[in-house]
């Protein structure tokens, strides 16, 4: 199996905006969110780049892509369906191949070398089979990720075979139905935002949504199919991964990247000043 398209989702009306922003990456440059993405995708010698958008906005990403511009082919959703219909939109450019996932509003930071995701498609195209990423999350967070439960895979160290997925899971659904084993008590193995699917997932995205309304297609509810229907794994990884729409996501991430990267000291020292500066405000509260 060779993996050699890229699907990243960048349509939803709350997060379209989100792969545009700028930060600056690990070794001190400035890049957007999506360049850095995409960066990501080309490391991993994925070949070819589908951008899933809101019609319009194609100019505004080529303009922030990066040295990659090139790679990019661009999807519309045109009206607000969903992520799994996001996905779906997606299907012709995948035609029956199968396919690298990332979400645009998310940010992966490896700690080291190979990445989450070049491992991941290595992964894939070993076993011949889809994989997700997924990083152990504790249960208060459970309302903004899809969930996995399933097996461990003998003589492999964090990779797991998928049994369940359920999206935002309530901690006691999550209780019932998604125990892993060896994780701690609380914690859940959750989705980076990052997969290799086999043609499959756009076949059962497309018979969920020509059963109900596009809205009603969830990704997880026809991943958790395809986990009745072929081989799926989830590898687990430590690497950080970070939800540039929540609560100072944008900042979040912008430390993560400085604090693995060449300019970690310097950072460091900015932050120790700040905190240093704010202490007689505070004493005086």
């Amino acid at each position: 199996m060779r993996v050699r398209r890229a699907v990243i989702t960048a349509a939803g009306p709350r997060h379209r905006t989100l792969p545009l922003q700028l930060l600056i990456d690990r070794d001190g440059i400035e890049k957007s969110v999506l360049a850095i993405l995409v960066e990501e995708v080309v490391r991993a010698q994925v070949e070819e780049i589908c951008l899933v958008v809101c019609p319009g906005d194609e100019a505004a990403c080529l303009k922030v892509a990066g040295d990659h511009a090139g790679r990019l082919t661009f999807v519309h959703q045109d009206q607000p369906l969903g992520y799994g219909h996001a996905v779906y939109c997606a299907r012709h450019f995948v035609k029956q191949e199968p396919f690298m996932h990332l979400v645009g509003d998310h940010l992966p930071v490896s700690r080291g070398t190979p990445g989450c995701v070049q491992r991941l498609v290595e992964v894939a195209q070993a076993e011949v089979c889809s994989v997700s990423a997924v990083t152990a999350t504790r249960e208060s967070l459970l309302p903004w990720f899809g969930a996995v439960g399933g097996q461990l895979v003998h003589g492999r160290h964090g990779w797991y075979r998928i049994d369940t997925v359920i999206e935002k899971p309530t901690p006691t659904e999550a209780e019932q139905k998604l125990i892993v084993p060896g994780l701690r008590a609380g914690h859940y193995l959750c989705f980076y935002g990052a997969h290799v699917f086999t043609p499959t997932v756009m076949e059962l995205l497309g018979r969920l949504i020509g059963a109900g309304t596009p809205r009603d297609a969830s990704l997880s509810s026809a991943l958790h199919e395809l986990a009745a229907r072929e081989k799926y794994l989830a590898l687990e990884t430590a690497d950080g991964r970070f939800d540039l729409g929540a609560r100072y996501g944008l900042l979040t991430a912008q430390l993560a990247l400085a604090l693995s990267g060449r300019d970690r000291d310097e950072v460091l020292s900015q932050l120790v000043l700040l905190l240093a500066r704010g202490e007689p405000d505070r004493l005086a509260g």
